[in-house]
């Protein structure tokens, strides 16, 4: 059994501190947000917030995670998912929660972040549908507010 902190809740999971923790996540406590891609950590797709920062659970053990503050876009109250559905810089989908994660973790390090930064902020994430370039106009506009 192992104790987790996630999106302000203190969860009991009976798991082995080895099983990768987007399986736990998904599988165990049926959260949908953190989506499983690639595996490798090469699309973002899986990405939590842990202790304030983006980090990527496909191939982290849920071990990793003990102790520390989970938060998925469940939890987060941030103007980013609202920016970037009224800029209709979303396409399919898949790589936008990530894609979220990975801005409000940048949006709390600094409010107002240049376009180089949201570009290295975003590095992680692949958006097979192109939408990269809306998605960076969309929180440049919610930057320079």
């Amino acid at each position: 059994m192992i104790s987790l902190d996630i999106n302000g809740s203190i969860t009991e999971v009976e798991t082995t501190d080895d099983v990768p923790a987007i399986f736990v996540l998904r599988n165990v406590l049926d959260i949908k947000s953190v989506k499983l891609g690639c595996g490798l950590e090469q699309c973002g797709s899986c990405a939590v917030l842990l202790d304030g920062e983006p980090t990527l659970t496909c191939s982290k053990a849920i071990g990793d995670f003990v102790g520390r503050t989970i938060e998925t876009i469940e939890q987060m109250q941030s103007p980013i998912q609202e920016a970037l559905l009224q800029g209709n810089a979303i396409q399919c989908g898949y790589c936008i929660n990530g894609i979220i994660v990975a801005a409000e973790g940048l949006f709390r390090r600094d409010s107002h972040p240049d376009r180089a930064t949201i570009i290295r902020a975003l590095e992680p994430h692949l958006c097979r549908c192109g939408a990269h370039p809306r998605i960076i106009r969309v929180l440049m506009e919610l930057a320079s507010r």
